[in-house]
């Protein structure tokens, strides 16, 4: 009678095993405080080619006295205790953002595996995968969703084997990640067309947050958050403290995006435009009498009851100015802030001061999102010069 038993048991063969649909491998690490030798089980790996490779590395580090004990904890358990750590320091949209991101794309096709099991080649596959059928109902998930996990899978890996010791190096930094064409954002509006626009929007109560947005190019969630102590309109000038964003369908304040307070100038006109602000705020208190709900340094920007603004409202309140014009092309509320800079450079304003005025924490990213503006104001460096030594 064949001895089934010892057919189906499964065979060590130098160090690697599979067990049930893994792989594992085992290796003696000795014990640095009793000098005694002792075998380490390592698991979870999808192919025998990868339980070899992480077995070769974890017998160099062992040698070497550099060998990381590692534990079973999974994927999805390090990346849920990983996010919870950082849950203080993240702004609450971007933590929004991360959880997301995690619990969408990463847990469900790599989430049951070991951390110590994850090899470049299983990121590689995870971002193929997602990019074919990751979407909703099955469909292709988009590149640049794909290359925001890989960010957020690096920085996390990162921990695991900075602050963490749970792995010796980190694989997403090793894995093959879908690189997008950069698209540089072009011009949606002239100058003449934004005329046209605030010319439309003049008639709506909110006229001077358009505005507002247009001459200082502010995000949406700073002129949100802006509040009375924050203008200094006999200095002409606007503080920005913090940004309005939304979160599980609530309004939450946080910080800038940068993280830093920052001191735009304003022009005349724009001083007149806050100016009037200010007095028909006054008249809409005053007719709404008991019912406002507003306070006295309270926000700039409110609706007529002196409610903070829900962020989407000025944002769909943009398409439909648009369309009430009936002659501009459509454009997003974004797209004002980027006329601001794209309008800056290309009039010879330095890009370090485009970029404090944005709020870009530094100048060489005003650098990277501009640099087909830039490269069109250098094609006339050369005239320029050469017209200020014949003027000489």
């Amino acid at each position: 009678m064949p001895d089934t038993h010892r057919k189906n048991t499964p065979r060590l063969r130098d160090g690697v095993m599979k067990r049930g649909a893994t792989w594992s491998y085992v290796i003696r690490v000795k014990d640095p405080e009793t000098g005694i030798s002792k075998p380490r089980w390592v698991g979870g790996f999808a192919t025998e080619e990868d339980a070899k490779a992480a077995r070769d590395e974890a017998r160099v580090k062992a040698r070497h006295g550099e060998y990381i004990d590692r534990n079973r904890i999974t994927v999805a358990a390090y990346l849920d205790d990983w996010i919870d750590a950082h849950a203080m320091e993240i702004k609450p949209r971007t933590l929004a953002d991360y959880r997301a991101c995690i619990r969408l794309y990463a847990v469900p096709r790599i989430g049951h595996l070991p951390i110590q099991a994850v090899r470049p080649s299983t990121i590689t596959k995870l971002y193929r995968d997602l990019l074919t059928s990751g979407g909703r109902d099955g469909q292709p998930l988009a590149v640049a969703t794909v290359t925001h996990l890989h960010a957020v899978l690096r920085k996390a890996f990162r921990d695991a084997v900075i602050v963490d010791e749970l792995i010796g190096s980190n694989p997403v930094e090793r894995a093959k990640r879908p690189r997008a064409q950069g698209q540089e954002p072009g011009t949606v509006w002239t100058i003449a067309q934004l005329r046209a626009f605030l010319a439309t929007a003049q008639q709506h109560r909110l006229f001077a947050f358009f505005h507002v947005a247009a001459y200082t190019g502010a995000r949406r969630g700073e002129l949100l958050n802006l509040r009375r102590k924050d203008i200094d309109l006999d200095g002409k000038k606007i503080t920005i403290t913090g940004s309005t964003a939304v979160i599980g369908g609530e309004r939450v304040n946080g910080t800038t995006k940068s993280g830093r307070i920052r001191v735009v100038s304003i022009n005349d006109e724009t001083v007149a435009v806050l100016r009037q602000r200010k007095a028909d705020q006054a008249a809409e208190q005053l007719k709404a009498g008991d019912s406002w709900r507003g306070t006295k340094d309270g926000y700039v920007f409110t609706t007529g009851w002196g409610e903070p603004i829900y962020p989407d409202t000025v944002t769909s309140l943009v398409t439909k100015l648009i369309r009430a014009n009936k002659q501009l092309p459509h454009a997003r509320l974004h797209d004002l802030r980027r006329l601001h800079a794209t309008t800056l450079l290309l009039s010879g304003v330095p890009v370090h001061v485009v970029a404090a005025r944005l709020g870009h924490a530094d100048p060489a990213i005003t650098l990277r999102v501009y640099a087909h503006v830039i490269r069109s104001a250098e094609a006339a460096a050369a005239d320029i010069f050469a017209q200020a030594v014949k003027a000489a």
